[in-house]
């Protein structure tokens, strides 16, 4: 067992991956910028350090005894110019850590979605830092897209927040691009995920640069097939330009609702707009489709296939 430091532990994934971490009986060090609530479930099963990630020097007397550190902060909104995760980097050679996981947890690829720009800013920081020779073991891991979310309205998860995508298993309907640009999203649930992160972490052999985590590879138009088929109903399916797509336009007859907390109620149609017609554009280019290289490593660890998930949340709904 190893002490482990989680930056944004507070976040909804990061949640789902320090529970099983803890079950497996390691050491967790959430490193969060507020200090826990009471009422946190984590704040007496954890030790906590409060920080802004901008200090070096704090971060390095935080993380000394470490042996990995797993990144979990918002890339998004939340690390500007990527100052954060670029002071994680250096505190954590400074601090003798053994091994370093960045904010990624989702693509293989920023191509297509624009908001991940600080993911391949600090890509490119780790090759960086590689040369001329390792100062840090580190990986990307990419689950790509949680399957999870096709479960929306029901609670598949502990702690993550799901929201409808462009296939809607709800309402049987779904949009999707026109023509016939390549389509394969890689999905994997994040209970997987989590019990991936932690066998990873008890590999003793050293990490991939990329450690893809393949729940199953499939195409939007099996995912529908499989909508059908277990909903026991045709969809309603639209269909969307590309050229609308890559202009943030979708122009469809519908769009899913959301209610995530981070959407003002104001913001909610231009949000989902933004981030659906993102989301197919990135899928058309290959960015959701990611590598096996965790599969390939434990081959005999079973991973949930999108019609198993599926068919056990949906089969008998109405």
């Amino acid at each position: 067992m190893v002490r482990i430091a989680v930056a944004g532990g507070t976040g909804e994934v990061a949640r789902e991956i320090i529970d099983v971490l803890l079950q497996k009986g390691h050491q967790i060090l959430i490193i969060s910028r507020k200090a826990p609530k009471e009422d946190d479930p984590f704040v007496s099963k954890a030790q906590w350090a409060i920080s802004d990630y901008q200090d070096k020097d704090e971060l390095i007397k935080i993380l000394t005894g470490t042996h990995t550190f797993l990144s979990f902060i918002d890339v998004v909104n939340g690390d500007k110019d990527c100052v954060s995760q670029k002071n994680m980097i250096n505190a954590s050679i400074e601090a003798g850590v053994k091994r370093f996981a960045p904010s990624e947890w989702s693509s293989s690829s920023t191509d297509g979605i624009s908001w991940y720009d600080g993911k391949a800013t600090i890509r490119e920081y780790l090759r960086e830092i590689k040369q001329p020779k390792k100062v840090l073991e580190y990986t990307l891991f990419q689950p790509g897209l949680f399957l999870n979310y096709f479960g929306h309205p029901h609670k598949t998860t502990k702690y993550l927040t799901t929201f409808p995508l462009h296939i809607d298993f709800e309402t049987c309907r779904a949009f999707v691009l026109e023509g016939n640009a390549p389509d394969i999203s890689t999905l994997t649930t994040v209970e997987d995920v989590a019990g991936a992160v932690a066998s990873s972490v008890e590999y003793e052999g050293e990490w991939p640069i990329v450690t893809g985590i393949q729940g199953e590879n499939i195409s939007t138009a099996n995912i529908i097939a499989l909508g059908e088929k277990i909903r026991g109903r045709p969809f309603q399916v639209e269909k969307v330009a590309l050229a609308d797509a890559e202009a943030g336009k979708l122009n469809t007859s519908w769009l899913p609702t959301s209610t995530h907390a981070s959407i003002p109620l104001d913001q909610v149609e231009g949000t989902v707009t933004a981030i659906l017609s993102s989301t197919l554009v990135a899928i058309s280019r290959g960015s959701w489709a990611v590598s096996d290289e965790w599969n390939k490593i434990f081959p005999d660890q079973k991973l949930t296939g999108a019609e198993e998930f599926l068919t056990k949340v949906w089969k008998g709904k109405p």
